[in-house]
């Protein structure tokens, strides 16, 4: 199962990272290839994304939300994947956004894709529009600064 690991920092506050990463039915704005995130109740998204060519749907489950500091999800259907973005004060106008996930490689096109660094590098690519977003905006278009305890190991 491939690990992406990537990190970015930008230039705005913890708490403005953080409640702008909350509003997941926006993440079609900088993430490539997501056509929608539905969230469902407080703790369920339903995706719809492009995979290596192949229009692919899939439910998330958030396993773990503390404000500020963390999200973790896993996949329930679909798509194999689980991860987790924290967020790292650098100081009062500067927050460093590390993501870690998984997910399991299906079909040639997939595996190959991971076998030379194309997950890694879309995620990367993500963040970089993440911090172009978040920095012209200047302040978050939302939040939800509700809890979710830990409801499975990763």
């Amino acid at each position: 199962m491939p690990t992406i690991e990537q990190s970015i920092e930008v230039n705005v506050p913890v708490r403005t990272a953080y409640n702008q990463w909350t509003q997941f039915e926006e993440f079609p704005e900088f993430m490539e290839g997501v056509e929608y995130v539905h969230q469902t109740d407080e703790t369920h998204l339903r995706w719809k994304a492009d995979v290596a060519g192949k229009s692919e749907e899939w439910e998330a489950e958030i396993t773990e939300q503390v404000p500020d500091q963390r999200i973790a999800w896993k996949a329930t259907g679909g798509k194999g994947t689980s991860g987790v973005v924290t967020f790292h004060r650098v100081d009062d106008g500067k927050t460093r956004i590390m993501v870690q996930m998984d997910w399991e490689a299906e079909g040639v096109l997939e595996k190959a894709g991971s076998a030379i660094g194309l997950d890694d590098r879309r995620v990367k690519s993500d963040l970089e529009r993440f911090k172009k977003l978040i920095e012209s905006r200047g302040q978050e278009s939302g939040a939800w600064r509700g809890k979710v305890e830990q409801t499975s190991t990763r």
